[in-house]
Parts: C-alpha cells; structure tokens; sequence
C-alpha cells in the first residue's frame, strides 16, 4: 500500500509544478512520431498488434511477448527532402518467460545549419570564410521493462526516458519522463493502452545568448530564459483482430485512437480538453513470410477559401518480409499525396537470435 501512496504523491506533485512552468500543447513531438516501417504503413496503428523489441516504443508491455533471447532493430527515415534524418535503434532481452528488457535510442535532428551571426565582421565586409555550421536535433533514450500478470492473457510494462535537446551551443534541454502500458489477450484479439507520459515529462532549458542579445535587441525580440518545459500526458487505445481467411493467408485489422488532454486540437474529433485522433490499419500476410500493408492517419476536417469543409487523411502502404530471424519492413507514406505531408520512404531491419 505504500508504494502506491508514494506514486500517487509523485504524479500529484508533478501536476503541482504546472503553475511554475509552461506546458505547450507540442512539446517533445519528435517521441510522437514513430518507429519503425510496419506501424508506419498501416497508419501508425500499433499499440494493441506490435511485436518484437519495436513494441518497447509502441507499448511495453508486448514486450513480455518476446519470441527469442535477444531483439534487435534498426531505422532510418528522411523527411523535407533529406534535411532531416530520424533514425532509431533498440536491443531487447528476454529475461524468462514472463519478464523482458529493452533499451531503445531515438534521435531527430537537422545537420550542417549554417551559423551566419560573424557573416559580417566589424568592418561591414561579409566575410564567408567564418560561415559555421551547428545541428538542431533531439535524442531519447527509452529503458523498457514487462512483464506477464497471473491474469492469462494480460501484461503490464513501462518505459523510463531520458531525453537531451540541443540546437548548436544555443540551447539544450534535458528530460525525464515514464510511460505505463498494458496489454490483454485472449484468442485473436488483442487489446493495448499506453499513457504517454504519465508522470508529465520535464525538460529543463538552458539557453546561452550572449552572442545573440543584439541580434534579438535588432530584431524585436525578446531574450529567452531559462525554463522548464512540460509535456502533458496522452492516452492511446486500440484493438486489433486477427482473421485466417486460408490455409495460408490472414488478414490483422487494427484500430487505434490517441486522447489528449490539452484543449482543442485540429483532429477528427475536436473538444476541450479532450480531443481524439482515430487512425487505422490492415495487414494481409502469406505463411508468415510476406507482409503486405496499409492504413490511414492524420484524418481532419479542411475548409477551403469557399468555406467548404472536406475531409482529409494522410494514406500509408507498405511490405515486409520475414525470413527465419530477419525482418525487413519498407513503408511509403502519404500515398497520392492526399494530405500537405511529404513523401516519406521509411526502412527497418531487425533480428531475432538466442
């Protein structure tokens, strides 16, 4: 019982502290977007379905469900035509047969900025030879832990992160943050729940301006300060059904819905504070050797110039092959350039060993 008296005063404390910091409605994105190419071709639908040392991300607790010893996996993605790179890698260890651990590392960053504050010395020349160049980029460590209950069918687990944000010597930040999750089974269907952030996530930010307080004074702006930053937690829902449709073939459908709790968001289901962004996915497989997939995400009403209100989503598709321990997973993002999203070609690889 104590321990539990001592959580609740733990996440009461940390709802506390909102008052003396700010709590922007996009803080941290970069840990929303995603890993790996399975869940980004069927739509980002993967808390109730995911397997493999991937799940560390999407739920946790999946990762009791481990196949093998050790799980590992690895992702690269470019977006805005190769300015940005988001890569991913993560390590799982079966402990037994009711308890795993995974360690999984996420950064997202843009390089080779150019640094123009001295591109003009005191004497007015413009002098490129002291053109510099620094990255912006975000880094998270994910520590995961599961384990099977004695309820059959249903696990529980966790991630503890660690986050460092820097932009050049300018600015960084770091974050602690704990995620709690669950998942049920019981014959082909699955059920998933993950609170993201269930503790709020802090980061603290420090900035260094000295070389940038007439450049601000110039220009308008105000100098920042240091600051601690929070992000407000998020509820993601789903369930997925697996249907043998042949001897050799099967279909797995999935539903997913994220919950916020910060006000009104541009989602399907807009309200305040809570809003709901539905999102849904397939996956048709041949002997378990060939993966064929697709979903659709990011569904929200537009209105045009002529105020007339449509609806727009964000289509995904992909393939996967599993051969023996190895999978490779291919996602195409946004197909038929539905959406304002860019294309995105999104590769992982993983393997599973003893």
């Amino acid at each position: 019982m104590q321990k539990y008296l001592i959580f609740l005063f733990f996440i009461i404390s940390s709802y506390s502290l909102l008052g003396q910091t700010s709590a922007p409605k996009y803080s941290n994105e970069f840990l929303s977007v995603g890993i790996g190419a399975r869940a980004f071709a069927m739509g980002n639908v993967a808390v109730a379905s995911q397997e493999g040392v991937e799940s560390a991300y999407w739920n946790p607790a999946s990762l009791a469900d481990l196949s093998r010893k050790y799980d590992l996996s690895a992702m690269h993605a470019e977006y805005f035509a190769g300015m940005a790179a988001y890569d991913y890698v993560g390590f799982g260890i079966k402990l037994d047969e009711k308890s795993a651990l995974a360690f999984s590392v996420i950064r997202y960053g843009v390089d080779d900025i150019p640094n123009t504050l001295e591109l003009i010395d005191k004497d007015g020349n413009i002098r490129y030879d002291l053109v510099t160049t620094f990255s912006a980029a975000d880094y998270a460590l994910l520590i995961s832990y599961a384990k099977k209950t004695k309820i059959k069918g249903l696990s529980i687990g966790g991630n503890v992160k660690l986050i460092y944000r820097h932009t050049g010597d300018f600015a960084s930040a770091y974050g602690f943050g704990i995620d709690a999750a669950l998942k049920y089974k019981t014959g082909n269907w699955q059920m998933g729940a993950l609170l993201r952030d269930a503790s709020s996530t802090f980061n603290a930010w420090v900035f260094k301006t000295d070389d940038l307080e007439q450049v601000f004074k110039d220009t308008g702006n105000e100098i920042p300060e240091n600051s601690t930053e929070i992000t407000l937690p998020r509820l993601i829902l789903g369930v997925s059904r697996d249907i043998r449709l042949t001897d050799k073939v099967s279909v797995l459908a999935e539903l997913d819905a994220d919950f916020t709790f910060d006000g009104e968001r541009h989602t399907l289901i807009e309200g305040d504070p809570v809003s709901i962004d539905p999102h849904m996915g397939l996956e048709f497989q041949y002997q378990n050797l060939i993966y064929l997939r697709m979903g659709v995400g990011n569904i929200q009403r537009e209105t045009d110039f002529k105020q007339e209100e449509s609806l727009v989503f964000q289509p995904n598709m992909g393939l996967g092959i599993h051969y023996k321990n190895f999978r490779l997973d291919y996602a195409l993002t946004d197909i038929g350039d539905q959406s304002i999203s860019l294309y995105s070609n999104v590769f992982s690889l993983s393997y599973a060993f003893e």
